[in-house]
C-alpha cells in the first residue's frame, strides 16, 4: 500500500523509491504484485509517468485511510515508549541549524548509548502525522502558525540582514553601479524585502534554488544577499552592508506530534534541541 501511495503521489518510480528509501525496481515490483493480486490495472504507464487508472483513483481514498490508521497506531505505540533507546528522527530547515544541534545531540548519545538519531536538513513540509519525522525545526513567517494537529513552540526570532563578500565589497558598493541583489527562485518575497530596504533601486539578478547556493554566489562576489543573520554572520567570507537593514521576518519553531509527548527519547531530544537553539539566540537576533 505504501508503494502504491508513493507512486500515485509522485508519478515516478524513481521519485517514489527515493521517498521510501528503496530502489525504483522495488517500487515497480511491489506495485505490479499488487495489481496481480487485485487482478486490475492501477496505473497507466506513459511518457508523463505513472497515471492512476479509474480503478486506482477509486482505491486511493481507502489507501489513504489505511495509511492514516497505521500511522496513528504507530504513534500511539511510540508515544508510550519509556525507554531511552531507539531512533529519533529529527529534521532541520537547513545545515546551519543542524550544525548547532549536532554537538548537543552527541552529548545526549554519550549519556544514553542506546539512542540513535536520524538527522536530515530539508525545508519541505514533513508530515509528522505519518511519522516522516518525530521532531521538526522549521522557519514560519510572522503571520504563520503550525498545523493544528501539531504541538509547536517558537524558539527564536529569525532576523534578516544584507551581506556582501568582503573581498568584493568595494567593487559592489552602491555608488559603483555594479551592485545587484541575488534572487531566490521565488522572487516575490525578495522583491518585497528589496523594496523596503535602503537600496530599493538596486536590481535583482540570477535565480538560486537554496540558501546554500545563494551563500555560495554571494561569497563568490556575484552580488548582495539578504540572509538570516545566523547564516550570514557565520560565513567568514561575508560582511554586512553599511546599511544592513536588520528585520525580524519569521520565527524558528520546534514542532512535534502530540502522540509523542510522553515518549522518553523524543522528549529528551526535544529538550536537547531547544536548549541548543536557545543558547544561540544572539546569532538569530543579529547580535
Amino acid at each position: 500500500m505504501r508503494h502504491f501511495l508513493a507512486l500515485a503521489r509522485t508519478r515516478s518510480v524513481r521519485a517514489a523509491g527515493a521517498s521510501l528509501g528503496v530502489s525504483h525496481s522495488t517500487v515497480a515490483r511491489r506495485v505490479e504484485g499488487l495489481e496481480a493480486r487485485l487482478q486490475t490495472r492501477l496505473f497507466d504507464r506513459n511518457r508523463d509517468g505513472y497515471l492512476l487508472t479509474q480503478a486506482g483513483r477509486d482505491m486511493l481514498p481507502g489507501a489513504e485511510r489505511v495509511e492514516q490508521e497505521i500511522a496513528q497506531i504507530e504513534r500511539g505505540l511510540a508515544g508510550a515508549d519509556a525507554r531511552m533507546r531507539g531512533v529519533v528522527s529529527l529534521t532541520c530547515c537547513d545545515a546551519w541549524v543542524s550544525s548547532m544541534l549536532v554537538p548537543s545531540l552527541a552529548a545526549l548519545c554519550d549519556e544514553h548509548p542506546g539512542l540513535e538519531f536520524a538527522l536530515s536538513t530539508d525545508a519541505r513540509s514533513f508530515d509528522l502525522a505519518k511519522r516522516e519525522a518525530d521532531i521538526a525545526l522549521r522557519v514560519l513567517g510572522l503571520s504563520s502558525s503550525p498545523p493544528e494537529a501539531l504541538i509547536g513552540r517558537p524558539l527564536v526570532p529569525v532576523t534578516v540582514c544584507s551581506y556582501v563578500a568582503a573581498e568584493h565589497a568595494e567593487r559592489l558598493c552602491p555608488r559603483g553601479g555594479a551592485a545587484r541583489w541575488l534572487a531566490f527562485d521565488d522572487r516575490s518575497s525578495i522583491e518585497m524585502m528589496v523594496a523596503g530596504s535602503s537600496h530599493p533601486d538596486v536590481p535583482l539578478w540570477g535565480s538560486f534554488a537554496s540558501l546554500q547556493t545563494i551563500v555560495q554566489a554571494a561569497s563568490a562576489g556575484l552580488g548582495w544577499a539578504m540572509l538570516p543573520t545566523y547564516v550570514g554572520d557565520a560565513e567568514p567570507s561575508l560582511q554586512r552592508l553599511d546599511a544592513p537593514d536588520l528585520r525580524h521576518v519569521a520565527n524558528l519553531w520546534l514542532l512535534y506530534h502530540p502522540d509523542l509527548r510522553d515518549n522518553a527519547r523524543v522528549r529528551a531530544a526535544k529538550r536537547c534541541a531547544e536548549e541548543a537553539i536557545l543558547a544561540q539566540a544572539a546569532r538569530f537576533e543579529g547580535r
